[in-house]
């Protein structure tokens, strides 16, 4: 994973992360370690989600869709103004993992995705 495309096709391409992404945000929606992180989000999730199945395909190395649409993103100005520390991030996580647990991945992959996507989630502390 990591060269070319690569992730992206493991992740199963746009169907496959649309479907992580929807697995995500019904993990925040129903996690009880998710209400706080829930509750930084508006209450309609429709641009959360197509924002984060974006981002995900262009740091997967596919395509990268976010920026035609909303333009570049800076990971640490895009969170500046919510109150994220530790105990967010961390929620954050299980949340993917949930969503990860739920995807047809392998296990080498899901460990892959988790391990990487610390980066950007700890990029997103503001606290």
């Amino acid at each position: 994973f990591g060269t070319e495309d690569s992730s992206f096709i493991a992740a199963g391409g746009e169907q496959g992360l649309n479907q992580l992404v929807d697995a995500f945000y019904e993990a925040m929606e129903t996690l009880p370690e998710a209400a706080a992180i829930r509750a930084l989000h508006p209450q309609d999730l429709t641009e959360s989600r197509d924002k984060l199945a974006r981002f995900l395909s262009g740091w997967l190395s596919g395509p990268n869709t976010y920026r035609p649409k909303y333009g570049s993103i800076s990971i640490p100005s895009a969170h500046r103004h919510l109150a994220i520390g530790e105990s967010e991030m961390e929620a954050w996580l299980t949340c993917m993992r949930f969503a990860l647990d739920k995807q047809p991945y392998t296990d080498i992959f899901k460990d892959y995705m988790l391990t990487q996507l610390r980066v950007p989630a700890s990029r997103c502390r503001t606290r």
